[in-house]
């Protein structure tokens, strides 16, 4: 239990540094959570400060995940000794979970990150990098489809799950669990997106839409 603990608080520490405010502060302080819809994502990042800022962000918070899923689980600590009562797949999938709630509500600052979606990305790149092109395809579908990011994100976070339901159980059962609370985190997160997309007051990226009503 102790190993399980130290690791996960060690993943959600690793989470709370936010690739928005690193770069914001690179650029002489810009914090984007005063800029547009307020969020410290990368597609705020986009929409605020341009492809530049905006990658720099990606490459960070995909990289928390990476390290959450792919590092942390198998570090010998000092004083921390491995735990053989502890399954190594459910660690890795706690550690996982750690790095994505920690790009969602950062200690480091105030609590108020993200919305997870480029680190649970890094995170099955670690987990399960076939899952990668199933999700994406879902993702670019459902952009071009309707034109709101948030939509496509919550989809795509659903396909994970989906994806493993009609093909890998019940082999990968931890993997499965992991991807539907990871999908429900996700949809979670996007709350306000969906609240405004019922007020009809979200952004939404009509020159994306492939099907958009001529006018």
């Amino acid at each position: 239990m102790l190993e399980l603990s130290v690791k996960f608080l060690l993943s959600y520490f690793i989470g709370s540094v936010m690739g928005s405010m690193l770069v914001g502060r690179l650029r002489g302080g810009v914090d984007i959570r005063t800029m547009g819809s307020g969020n410290a994502g990368g597609t705020n990042a986009l929409r605020t400060q341009g492809w530049i800022f905006a990658l720099g962000v990606l490459i960070i918070d995909i990289g928390k995940g990476v390290l959450g899923a792919g590092v942390v689980p198998a570090l010998d600590l000092p004083f921390i000794a491995t735990d053989p009562a502890l399954s190594r797949d459910w660690l890795t999938m706690c550690c996982a979970a750690a790095a994505v709630i920690g790009h969602v509500w950062p200690m480091w600052y105030s609590f108020r990150g993200g919305k997870g979606a480029a680190t649970l990305a890094g995170t099955l790149a670690v987990l399960s990098p076939d899952l990668i092109l199933p999700v994406l395809l879902v993702w670019a579908i459902t952009l071009t489809s309707f034109g709101y990011v948030g939509l496509a994100t919550m989809a795509a976070g659903a396909a994970a799950p989906t994806y493993l339901a009609a093909t890998r159980l019940p082999e990968d059962q931890p993997l499965f669990i992991y991807c539907v609370a990871m999908a429900l985190y996700i949809i979670f997160s996007h709350r306000s997106n969906l609240q405004r997309m019922r007020d009809g007051t979200e952004s939404r990226q009509a020159r994306l839409m492939l099907f958009r009503r001529q006018r």
